[in-house]
């Protein structure tokens, strides 16, 4: 009697325990399961995954389209920094000797580093070589240029100090007008600084918009998928098990469109950059346009895999608390 109750006691249920290697491989385990159980649903559903994708791809490619165009006016721009000068062109009554004393009390300042006079014989013979209008200005009767002083301020001048200076050499009465030469690029560089502050906010604006999308498509597959979260809950799985899919389908369709907006720019650039290298061919340039490259790709479809990851976590957290069994 006692081995026979002692062999039923061994038939029966027993508690069974799992080491932390066992817990460790069951998680990757179904890791990688819902990996691949998503991204078969996202493929078997071709054409409105490619319609999400594409929208990710357009929100995406636009801000990083615009940031490319100013890095490359940005790399256009840095050729034509140089030092500042500053243009005095003189009165026309201003005689050759006064030009000379000018000059050398121009060149005795310690804030001037450089300064070269341009008479105004030598800048309409200049002026007729480099416009091609050497016809039209054999008729003039008058040269109508007036001489011209270049003023190169010390080095040790920072922008308000040049400005400064060529206040300053404005309130001269020989002068009649004192050109800052860089003040159009400093009015660029402004405005290079303006155009990244709005690139910012509309790519912010539209990082949102994406995520947003994300967050829908996500909700719209917790909807579809309702009677199996219930069915899985109720035999004891976990918030993060239930979740983990549908995180995996927004990395999905996140990566998706990273890689269109990567392809989107790339074609863009790819259909600028023979008129842009014709253009400066014209202008005797070497300057070749740069896209993203493998590494600014790679970047964009990291960006949105995070990106996909945010908004389906996001939606996630939101609709499946709400969907508990009864």
């Amino acid at each position: 009697m006692g081995q026979h109750d002692s062999v039923r006691r061994k038939e029966g249920a027993s508690l069974s325990r799992t080491d932390l290697r066992g817990h460790v491989k069951a998680w990757i385990r179904h890791h990688r399961l819902s990996a691949a159980d998503s991204l078969m649903r996202v493929v078997d559903s071709p054409g409105a995954s490619f319609l999400t994708w594409l929208v990710i791809g357009i929100a995406l490619a636009l801000p990083v389209g615009l940031n490319v165009a100013l890095d490359n006016v940005n790399k256009v721009s840095a050729g034509w920094d140089s030092p500042a000068q500053i243009s005095l062109f003189l009165q026309r009554e201003v005689s050759l000797d006064r030009l000379r004393e000018i000059e050398v009390e121009l060149s005795a300042r310690q804030d001037v580093s450089d300064t070269r006079v341009i008479l105004r014989e030598e800048a309409l013979d200049e002026f007729r070589t480099l416009s091609g209008f050497a016809d039209v200005l054999a008729s003039l009767q008058a040269n109508p240029l007036p001489d011209l002083i270049l003023v190169t301020p010390d080095a040790g001048l920072d922008g308000r100090g040049v400005s400064a200076l060529r206040t300053e050499l404005q309130g001269n009465s020989d002068v009649a007008e004192a050109v800052l030469d860089m003040e159009w690029l400093q009015r660029l560089n402004s405005l290079m600084v303006l155009s990244r502050r709005l690139v910012l906010a509309i790519g912010g604006m539209l990082v949102i918009g994406v995520m947003l999308i994300l967050g829908n498509t996500i909700r719209l597959a917790i909807e579809s998928r309702r009677d199996e979260i219930v069915i899985v809950k109720l035999v004891g799985a976990s918030n993060g098990f239930v979740r983990r899919p549908f995180l995996y389908t927004g990395l999905w369709y996140g990566v998706g469109g990273g890689v269109l907006a990567a392809l989107l720019v790339s074609a863009a650039l790819w259909s600028l950059e023979r008129p842009i290298s014709n253009l400066a061919t014209l202008y005797e340039s070497a300057f070749q346009l740069s896209g993203l490259g493998v590494m600014g790709s790679l970047n964009l479809v990291i960006l949105g895999g995070l990106l996909g990851l945010a908004g389906a976590w996001l939606a996630v957290s939101r609709h499946l608390a709400r969907i508990q069994p009864r």
